[in-house]
C-alpha cells in the first residue's frame, strides 16, 4: 500500500510539473546574447546578437524593438538605427509553437559622433538687473520676457532689452522659487524649482490664469516650445514633452554624447529643431538634437563672466550664467547670468 501511495504522488507531481513547463517564464527559456557583451553603443552601430535557446523549443522567429522601432536585422547583425538615444531595452519577441514571448537586455545608445566646439562674437551689451536671479528667458516679437528664481525674489517680467527697463511684473508667491519660462499661443507658462508646480499666464496681461502639476519628472529647470509642445528639463538627464493643453508628459529624450548620457540641461531655448540649454553651473550651452537628444555641440561663453560687476555677494559657483533667448527678426543669441548686470548678444560660429 505505500509502495503504491508513493508511486501515485510520484506520477502525480511528474504531471504538475510537465503541465507547469508551459507556463514558466520567458527568461527560462531564453536569452538574449550580445556579441563581446557589449551593452554601450552608438546610434547607427550593427550589433551581432542571437538568442540562446535554454530548452530544447523551435524558434519559429524573432523580431527585435528598441521603443516603438523594429530593427532591420541581416543574419544575426542588428543595426542600431534609432530615433531616440540613452537608456534603452532591446526586446525580443519570439515565436515557438504558434505562442510568443518577449525577453529583454538593457543598453545605452549614444551619438554617433563628438559635439562639435562652438565660440562667440559679442555683437551687443545691454543693461541687465543684477538683482534678477535669471532662470527664464525669451522674446516674443522684441519684448523681452523673464523669469527670475529664488525664494521672495521670484517674478516674471517683460523688458525693453535695449534700455533694461520693466515694462510689466508679477511677483510669485514667496514660497516659490521660480525657473525656466516659455511662450506659446499668447501664454506664458513658467516652473517652479521644487513644488513640483508651474503657472501659466496670459502673455498680455500677465494674469495668472491657471496652475499645473509637474508627472514624472522630478523638478522645474527650463521650458521651450517648438510652436506644438513643450521641452521641460528637470536636472536629470531626461528633457520631457509636454501637452501644452493638458500639460501631461507624453514622452521624452535623454541628453547624450557619443561617449556618455549628460544630465546638466538647465535652461532652454528651441530654434530650428535644436534645443540650446546652459550647463548647469557652467560657462556653457549645449545644442541638443530636439528629435535625437545628440549633443551636436557645446558653446564655450567663459569669457563673459569678466565682464560682470560683481557686487559683494558674488558667489562664483551661483552667480552662473544662465538664460539664453533666440531672437527671430535679428536672428542672434541673447544670453546673462543669475544676478549678472549685462545682457550679451551674441553671435555663435564653430571653431
Amino acid at each position: 500500500m505505500s509502495y503504491l501511495k508513493i508511486l501515485c504522488a510520484g506520477v502525480f507531481l511528474a504531471f504538475i510539473a510537465s503541465c507547469g513547463s508551459g507556463n514558466q517564464k520567458p527568461s527560462s527559456l531564453f536569452d538574449i546574447v550580445l556579441n563581446g557583451n557589449k551593452t554601450t553603443l552608438q546610434q547607427g552601430d550593427k550589433l551581432g546578437v542571437s538568442i540562446k535557446n535554454l530548452t530544447d523549443i523551435k524558434i519559429q522567429k524573432v523580431v527585435y524593438r528598441i521603443d516603438e522601432t523594429t530593427l532591420k536585422i541581416d543574419g544575426n547583425i542588428l543595426e542600431l538605427d534609432i530615433p531616440k538615444l540613452g537608456n534603452k531595452t532591446l526586446i525580443a519577441s519570439i515565436t515557438y509553437d504558434s505562442k510568443t514571448v518577449e525577453i529583454s537586455k538593457n543598453l545605452k545608445v549614444l551619438a554617433a559622433k563628438a559635439p562639435e566646439i562652438y565660440t562667440y562674437t559679442i555683437l551687443n551689451e545691454f543693461p541687465h538687473d543684477n538683482k534678477a536671479y535669471t532662470q527664464g528667458l525669451e522674446f516674443y516679437n522684441d519684448t523681452l520676457y523673464e523669469g527670475t528664481g529664488k525664494n521672495g525674489r521670484s517674478f516674471l517680467r517683460k523688458t525693453d532689452y535695449s534700455t533694461g527697463k520693466v515694462l510689466q511684473q508679477i511677483d510669485l508667491d514667496k514660497i516659490y522659487f521660480g525657473e525656466g519660462i516659455t511662450i506659446l499661443n499668447n501664454k506664458i507658462y513658467q516652473l517652479t524649482w521644487q513644488s513640483k508646480k508651474g503657472f501659466i499666464y496670459d502673455r498680455k496681461e500677465l494674469k495668472k490664469l491657471d496652475n499645473f502639476q509637474y508627472g514624472e519628472s522630478t523638478k522645474g529647470w527650463g521650458l521651450a516650445n517648438d510652436g506644438e509642445k513643450l521641452f521641460k528639463s528637470d536636472g536629470t538627464e531626461k528633457i520631457w514633452f509636454l501637452n501644452p493643453d493638458t500639460m501631461m508628459e507624453e514622452g521624452y529624450i535623454e541628453t547624450v554624447t557619443n561617449s556618455s548620457i549628460f544630465n546638466k540641461a538647465n535652461e532652454l531655448e528651441y530654434v530650428n529643431g535644436k534645443l540650446y540649454a546652459n550647463v548647469y553651473q557652467k560657462p556653457s550651452v549645449m545644442i541638443i538634437d530636439a528629435k535625437s537628444g545628440a549633443i551636436e555641440g557645446v558653446v564655450n561663453f567663459g569669457g563673459l563672466s569678466a565682464k560682470i560687476t560683481k557686487t559683494e555677494n558674488w558667489v562664483a559657483t551661483d552667480n552662473v550664467l544662465n538664460g539664453i533667448a533666440y531672437h527671430p527678426t535679428r536672428k542672434t543669441f541673447f544670453v546673462t547670468g543669475k544676478d549678472w548686470d549685462i545682457l550679451f548678444e551674441v553671435e555663435l560660429h564653430k571653431k
